[in-house]
């Protein structure tokens, strides 16, 4: 059965009770993992004993860690800049921790520069709660980079440069590697390509480099984005076993203008979704993800309703998909 993982800091907290108390059990940490300039190996944040300590204190709380998002430093890698073996060589070091300490899951990210691109973060929705959203001619004007124009074909040839030098020390760590798709999944962005946006490439990403560990982050939200059946999509993907990591959430629109949404009012049917995923016997964890910002919600944590909200939800049909 599909677990459900909440991503929260390894901290106490009232949002942490909450989720304890809702009986999530999993945890994915989206910790920062720049390098520390100057800092001992040991004190890098990606080292055996800091991820062993952030590990320790989620099961403190109650919690396995089930999923490693943070990311270090790869500009260079995606670039192809010098200084790039440097770099992989800190994400193989990573993956060597991980598997140490059984962490099984690495989410990666392959957007160069830009990264994930909102346009607005206070976008009216259902009775007055607020999304993000992407509007691309709202960037009409902008010019290139400092980099420039950066090809398709340059992207593969790094991509492909990186997964034949971490895929291996994934296999020896035994640590699943799930890349996240470009977000928004449109190519390309002030002259950057970005690779990761559409099903014909990830098919490409998973047969590049051809291992039982590299994978996908399945971020339903970026998906439903490329295909009008998402649960094809995942059916597609989760026969091959190529499925690591899902981000179970939903937009409204198209890769060029989209909001966010409640997990009950965007545009896909996340009931076949959860079929498809019961289908291919996926076993691995889920997290919801981009919350609505919702109007009575004055916590610290302004997402902590909506939080509240998602998890009752897919636990709700959770329940109703694996028992028909």
């Amino acid at each position: 059965m599909i677990k459900i993982a909440i991503c929260l800091p390894p901290e106490p907290s009232l949002s942490m009770t909450m989720m304890r108390q809702c009986g999530v059990e999993y945890a994915v940490c989206h910790g920062g993992l720049e390098t520390i300039p100057g800092a001992a190996a040991e004190d890098q944040p990606w080292s055996l004993s800091s991820l062993r300590s952030v590990k320790e204190t989620y099961e403190a709380l109650g919690l396995e860690l089930a999923v490693w998002e943070g990311r270090p430093n790869m500009e260079k890698i995606k670039l192809g800049l010098p200084g790039r073996d440097e770099e992989i060589e800190v994400v193989c070091q990573m993956l060597r921790n991980m598997g140490e300490l059984g962490i099984p899951v690495w989410c990666s990210m392959w957007m160069p520069i830009l990264g994930v691109m909102r346009t607005s973060f206070e976008i009216p929705t259902r009775a007055g709660a607020r999304v993000s959203g992407f509007d691309h001619a709202a960037l009409a004007g902008e010019p290139l980079t400092e980099h420039g124009v950066i090809s398709e074909d340059e992207q593969w040839e790094n991509l492909r440069y990186f997964l034949e030098r971490t895929v291996p020390a994934a296999e020896r760590a035994g640590v699943k590697m799930a890349m996240h798709p470009d977000d928004p999944p449109l190519s390309p962005i002030r002259g950057v390509a970005r690779i990761m946006s559409n099903l014909d490439n990830y098919q490409r990403l998973v047969d590049l480099v051809p291992s039982e560990m590299n994978g996908i982050g399945l971020c339903q939200g970026n998906f439903a984005l490329m295909t009008d059946d998402l649960p094809a999509a995942i059916r597609h993907f989760g026969g091959q076993g190529k499925i690591h990591f899902v981000h179970f959430r939903d937009v409204r629109g198209t890769p060029d203008n989209f909001t966010e949404a409640f997990h009950d009012d965007g545009q896909t049917d996340l009931v076949e979704c959860m079929r498809a995923y019961r289908d291919i016997g996926y076993e691995g964890v889920l997290r919801p993800d981009h919350y609505p910002k919702m109007g009575d919600d004055d916590y610290a944590d302004e997402h902590c309703m909506a939080r509240l909200f998602a998890v009752g939800y897919l636990k709700g049909i959770r329940e109703s998909v694996y028992t028909e």
